[in-house]
């Protein structure tokens, strides 16, 4: 039986280049959470905040956006609802539906978050110059704009 010839780039391809990078930021983001006194959040919660809206969001539509399960996002949800992070209440559009939503306490973790993504754009741009690093933004945002309409064609 003879194998199937696999084609090399003869380069690290750009989809391992931008994973290496999303694992670096997810473990920094991780590391600072735990160096300011949060030790028991977890890489997989990086999920949670970078889709729970600030208003609330159902489970369902962070699910959606992260390209999870519903089931692997309601998992997450439960956890940091149990590390009073989280709560969930009546979606007041829809008395069915969960409402996911930050506690006092859930909006504190979060903020410590988002100024590390702050304090991470600034170093970025002193270290790449703020015209290079802009274009590296640009980049990535139309990589994934040209995926987007590509997978609708």
């Amino acid at each position: 039986m003879s194998s199937a010839e696999v084609p090399r780039l003869g380069r690290k391809p750009f989809i391992a280049l931008v994973d290496r990078a999303n694992r670096a930021l997810q473990v920094d983001m991780v590391r600072e959470m735990h160096e300011r006194g949060y030790p028991k959040i977890k890489q997989a919660h990086n999920a949670i905040f970078a889709t729970l809206r600030l208003e609330g969001s159902r489970s369902a539509d962070m699910a959606t956006r992260s390209g999870m399960t519903r089931q692997s996002m309601g998992e997450l949800v439960r956890e940091m609802v149990a590390l009073g992070i989280l709560e969930m209440r009546p979606d007041p559009q829809d008395g069915r539906a969960k409402l996911v939503t930050y506690t006092e306490f859930g909006l504190q973790v979060a903020a410590v978050g988002y100024k590390r993504l702050f304090d991470l754009e600034e170093r970025f741009a002193e270290e790449f110059g703020p015209d290079e690093y802009a274009v590296a933004r640009d980049v990535l945002s139309r990589v994934a704009d040209v995926l987007d309409r590509w997978a609708e064609e």
